[in-house]
């Protein structure tokens, strides 16, 4: 599998994260789940406008235009080989010092991960999910 990180793609070992990225330490950042149906990112537009409205809510600039994050997510389909599957994209803080003043973060990241979607077996869906008696 192939992960897009701040404009690079990196084999799933490869792909890293600092353990300082205020989206780890502090979940700062936003996320979009997408899925991909018969080779088409579905609503792409519509996830990627989300994403920059959820992004200002929370004062944090993306460092990638919406065509730039469009095309990114277009491409992590396509080197990871992806007809029918689900995209993750997350913008976080970036990396910053301990302590929650995101004034320390001087670079938001960008991640990008296109896999196969895990879904439940129908039979899941058919039963409900009882409480345990403990």
């Amino acid at each position: 599998m192939k992960i897009f990180i701040d404009g690079k793609f990196y084999s799933e070992h490869d792909a890293k994260i600092s353990v300082f990225d205020h989206g780890f330490l502090y979940g700062d950042g936003v996320f979009e789940g997408i899925r991909a149906y018969h080779g088409r990112v579905f609503r792409l537009k519509e996830h990627v406008d989300r994403l920059f409205y959820s992004a200002k809510a929370i004062l944090l600039d993306i460092p990638m235009s919406h065509e730039e994050i469009s095309m990114a997510v277009i491409e992590a389909c396509r080197k990871n080989k992806i007809r029918d599957g689900y995209i993750r994209l997350v913008v976080t803080r970036g990396i910053g010092t301990l302590g929650l003043n995101p004034k320390s973060c001087k670079k938001p990241s960008v991640v990008i991960i296109a896999g196969k979607i895990q879904v439940y077996p129908p039979e899941v869906y058919a039963r409900s999910i009882r409480p345990s008696n403990h």
